[in-house]
């Protein structure tokens, strides 16, 4: 079973550098992921893949089953994730094609399913620090700086809900508020994780400067040509971080429902007992 699993974002969608790959499609009780998991090996670990969009890229950022894709990985035996992300710099200092590791995430989405707890079911998960930070520490002493890329080892996520870009305004204010990269897609999927108990941590690769920046204007043309050369980057990546990833985790991710739940399963329907069998086992 694999306990790796790699969500690929904009650009990464064919994930040509997994050996003696096959395809498997696991059901859940949130409907179909975006794609049927990929399972393979990366430098002798094995590893489940998910396109985040789809491998056509159909879903949008809002469309996107967040749900049943953590929840898929979770049923395979996954307990970490390396999410994959394109997004677009608040900072003159962080360039386009420069990779960061984010530590933090501001929620400014609006519309999406956000917990598998409902339905007579309620967990109140801590997310203080939203990315496993044993992993976010491997990534970043296994990385480093290169000669094609420079690495900024945190930095503050703002997650918007698109598909739309900001507006000006917006892109200003959110520079104002300190934030230093903003994307579509680290919420719900970061929160999801926790409450499955999976570490989770985001290789976000810049592909722009967003609308904030006058000299340059942000299109898909310029946006794909950058994805592109970043796709190369976070392969090469992923083949250095993930054999060094060890079993053992030393991290608050993977006890993240212990004492959060508050029904009591006598509470819980049965419906409700099997839906969540997978994340409630330890507890119930």
């Amino acid at each position: 079973m694999p306990e790796i699993g790699i969500i690929g974002g904009s650009g990464i969608y064919d994930p040509e550098l997994i050996k003696q790959a096959e395809e498997k499609k696991v059901a859940t009780p949130f409907g179909d992921p975006s794609s049927s998991p990929i399972i393979g090996e990366i430098k002798g670990k094995e590893v489940a893949f998910i396109a985040r969009h789809g491998k056509e890229h159909i879903y949008n950022p809002t469309e996107v089953n967040y749900r049943a894709n953590i929840y898929a990985l979770k049923k395979l035996g996954v307990n970490r994730i390396l999410a994959t992300n394109a997004v677009g710099s608040l900072k003159k200092e962080i360039e386009p094609t420069d990779i960061v590791i984010p530590d933090q995430i501001f929620d400014r989405t609006k519309k999406r399913e956000s917990t598998f707890f409902e339905d007579g079911a309620v967990a109140h998960v801590g997310f203080a620090d939203p990315y496993c930070n044993q992993l976010r520490k491997l990534i970043n002493n296994e990385i480093g700086d290169s000669n094609s890329f420079s690495l900024k080892e945190e930095g503050t996520y703002v997650c918007i809900e698109g598909p739309m870009f900001s507006t000006k305004a917006e892109s200003d204010f959110y520079r104002k508020q300190g934030f230093d990269v903003i994307g579509m897609t680290a919420i719900p999927e970061a929160k999801l994780a926790r409450e499955a108990e999976i570490c989770y941590t985001m290789i976000a690769a810049i592909t722009d400067y967003d609308v904030w920046h006058t000299e340059e204007e942000v299109s898909m043309e310029l946006i794909l040509q950058r994805m592109q050369k970043n796709e190369k980057t976070i392969k090469r990546i992923l083949e250095k971080v993930i054999p060094q990833i060890p079993e053992e985790r030393k991290c608050e991710c993977k006890k993240a429902l212990e004492g959060s739940i508050t029904t009591e399963p006598a509470n819980m329907s049965d419906e409700v007992k099997e839906k969540l069998s997978i994340l409630l086992k330890d507890y119930i």
